[in-house]
């Protein structure tokens, strides 16, 4: 079942239950050894798995252990700069060096480089 077809959090949360019990099954791990390695208590991931709620900071946790951290990235991806943005940085940006006129006025006065 696809998330956005779940109307209400709990069932929502149910849902993503069930999915984090196949992949720790998956995994081959229990529920005792999944909690241990993500560092929290096993009843806190008992409730997860039931579809309880639970802090993000623990989901995240387990997330990690079970592979998935990086699937958030999917979820939430990283902002891309809008191109009117860009334009902007763009026209901030130095265009050209400038050299101070006192650095040529001791070289002495301009002259050919055939001229010795």
């Amino acid at each position: 079942m696809k998330f956005q077809e779940l109307n209400h959090d709990d069932a929502i949360l149910q849902e993503m239950g069930r999915r984090l019990v196949q992949f720790r099954i998956d995994l081959n791990l229990t529920q005792a050894e999944l909690a241990k390695r993500a560092g929290v208590g096993k009843r806190t991931l008992e409730r997860l798995e039931t579809g309880e709620t639970t802090q993000t900071r623990t989901l995240f946790r387990i997330f990690r252990e079970l592979e998935l951290l990086e699937k958030i990235e999917m979820v939430l991806p990283e902002p891309t700069a809008r191109p009117s943005r860009a334009i902007k940085q763009a026209e901030a940006l130095p265009k050209r060096v400038s050299r101070k006129r006192t650095d040529q006025a001791k070289a002495g006065p301009w002259k050919w480089g055939d001229e010795l």
